[in-house]
């Protein structure tokens, strides 16, 4: 009887940690297609059109791409993950030019989604300081991934404003 109790623990120990792990896989596979869609946009969208803001004092389109790059290292920062060496978040919406914005963006999406699947599963359910508010390490994962499809959304209101129908939405 001991043998089977201590066999039911294994299995609901593997059982939570599996649970996490698909968790954090499923936020990932979600994350991974938003900023692929994010980066199609920045591909249809002309050089001015980059520049382009609905109204002075908003951002721009490229400004936007940016800011959820430097977002994506921020919140990253917040899970006890600094950026990489040179990376500065304050200065970032001044990168111009589509091909440095791109690589500015790609590498902050490499880099939380990296750092995503490097939380403890165990830990997803831990208190963690946002600066804008405090919730746990799982709701702090969701963040990234509703950050950037609140930006996704911008960006498909200034393709739309713009003449640029999202490649998703083009028909076949």
């Amino acid at each position: 009887m001991k043998k089977i109790g201590v066999f039911l623990l294994m299995c609901a120990s593997l059982l939570g940690y599996s649970q996490g792990d698909v968790t954090q896989k499923s936020i990932d596979g979600m994350l991974q297609m938003a900023q692929g869609q994010i980066v199609e946009l920045a591909n249809a969208f002309d050089d001015t059109q980059l520049d382009w803001r609905p109204a002075p004092g908003v951002r721009s389109t490229g400004e936007t791409i940016l800011h959820v790059a430097a977002s994506n290292y921020y919140l990253a920062m917040k899970l006890g993950f600094p950026p990489p060496e040179g990376v500065d978040i304050m200065t970032m919406e001044k990168i111009t030019g589509r091909e440095n914005i791109l690589k500015a963006y790609n590498a902050s999406t490499a880099f939380v989604r990296e750092k995503m699947m490097e939380v403890d599963p165990g830990s997803l359910n831990e208190e963690v300081d946002l600066g804008f508010a405090k919730m746990n390490r799982l709701s702090a994962l969701l963040v990234v991934l509703e950050h950037t499809g609140e930006h996704k959304g911008q960006l498909i209101a200034y393709a739309r404003s713009n003449g640029v129908v999202p490649p998703w939405s083009q028909p076949q």
